[in-house]
């Protein structure tokens, strides 16, 4: 049993671990500036990251407890040490459950387990080649045309407006449809799931109040019992997608995992395979129409899409923080590091890093080494589910491109975003075209 065990993705108890605060330690300016939840932070955290990226490679936030990690080939060194840098934060509350909320989750007695994301490397690695190997290139190509065909009914609909919301009238809900038929769950109930999962992140990576964690929690529990539902379905009628995959290799050896793993991995694929592609793909298109002659490209040259999508998840990722825990005392650049600290890993800020991508700060869809971005993670858990996002993000593209090529965003427009630590994407993206086009 590991000692991080505790750290679950309800918890209500953050003295779960030792504090790891160094002795002394001075806050200097760029630790004293580091306000992940202030409004200048969330509107945009890339000027933050060019200043800390230049004046620190890792710096201790005592205010946030988090030993903070700025550049890219720091961070690819993170992940690819698991042992070191556990992965069992990755989803324990930034803000912990208040005791109402506790009570709500206790009675609703949501069975989490670690899974996949903050699981062990012990069981992770066996666990990883069952559920990876079956999310292969043959089911990801079998849903490509229906996806493409909801994409373009949902165009079909304000096609003829001349002006659009894209995240209420597409980006929404279309992913949510997406991971519904790879899975193998019925479409009628995407929007519903999208809802409740959307709470998720808040719960895990927000400053929700205490009445707020109380309705999220709820919420949480109507997820958790229809990914039950949804998996004990396809255990009586497997079908043939990837929850039926996966239920005919339990039933050839059940040793391999248990019901439980397997209602956590729905639960979680449900939420990672819809909010992260839905807030990428807003981020991509008003980046792309930001500039207008990468747009023109893309519209003449479809083929530029998949990089596109590269580009989209190296310049402004939907996951621009991730987070780790030191099993041992350690180093990372020039910076001893304690055990048991918390590590923040500022993914958007290595994804701009000169030293990787030159010219970082440029929006490039030709960028030749885009996809050595970090959205997706990097190592022993890089995003088993990539290859169906980067299609979902492809497709968009595509057919955006091909059907209104003459795209544009509505000039001054407030842009939102939900305060989390990890996840980042426009609320909204008004956009315009001209009626002739």
């Amino acid at each position: 049993m590991s000692k991080f065990d505790g750290l679950g993705m309800f918890q209500s108890d953050t003295e779960v671990f030792e504090a790891a605060a160094p002795v002394q330690c001075p806050v200097d300016g760029v630790a004293a500036d580091f306000e992940p939840f202030s409004s200048a932070y969330i509107d945009d955290p890339y000027k933050f990251f060019a200043r800390a990226r230049s004046e620190k490679a890792v710096f201790y936030s005592p205010e946030n407890d988090y030993w903070v990690v700025t550049r890219y080939d720091d961070i690819r060194k993170v992940f690819q040490d698991p042992e070191t840098f556990s992965p069992a934060l990755a989803r324990h509350p930034v803000t912990p459950l208040c005791p109402a909320a506790a009570e709500v989750r206790d009675m609703l007695d949501i069975a989490i387990e670690p899974c996949l994301v903050d699981e062990a490397s012990i069981t992770h690695r066996p666990h990883r080649k069952i559920f990876g190997d079956a999310f292969t290139p043959k089911r990801v190509k079998e849903v490509e045309p229906r996806v493409r065909q909801i994409v373009s009914s949902y165009i079909d609909r304000f096609v003829n407006d001349g002006r659009a919301e894209l995240v209420s009238q597409m980006l929404y809900e279309v992913p949510a449809l997406a991971i519904f038929i790879f899975l193998g769950a019925p479409d009628d109930d995407a929007v519903l799931v999208k809802r409740l999962g959307s709470s998720r992140a808040i719960v895990n990576w927000g400053r929700p109040t205490d009445v707020e964690q109380v309705k999220l929690m709820k919420d949480m529990g109507q997820h958790w019992e229809f990914t039950k539902e949804l998996v004990d379905a396809a255990l009586c009628y497997p079908g043939d997608n990837y929850l039926g995959d996966m239920v005919r290799i339990h039933r050839e050896d059940p040793s391999r995992f248990t019901i439980n793993y397997l209602y956590n991995v729905m639960f979680l694929m449900q939420f990672a395979g819809h909010e992260t592609t839905t807030q990428a793909s807003a981020n991509g298109i008003r980046a792309l129409l930001s500039d207008q002659a990468q747009w023109a490209a893309l519209c003449d040259d479809p083929s530029l899409a998949a990089n596109a999508v590269e580009e989209i998840l190296r310049y402004d990722t939907s996951i621009f923080t991730w987070r780790r825990i030191a099993t041992k005392e350690t180093k990372i650049a020039d910076t001893i590091i304690p055990e048991n600290a918390k590590i923040l890993l500022l993914l958007g800020s290595g994804n701009r890093d000169d030293t990787m991508f030159p010219a970082g700060e440029q929006f490039d869809i030709r960028r030749p080494n885009a996809k050595r971005n970090l959205g997706l993670g990097l190592g022993a858990h890089f995003c088993m589910g990539a290859p169906l996002a980067r299609m979902e993000m492809r497709v968009i593209l595509e057919e955006l491109s091909m059907r209104l090529p003459g795209l544009q965003l509505v000039k001054n427009q407030d842009w939102k975003f939900i305060p989390t630590l990890t996840f980042r994407g426009s609320q909204e993206l008004h956009v315009e075209w001209g009626k002739d086009k």
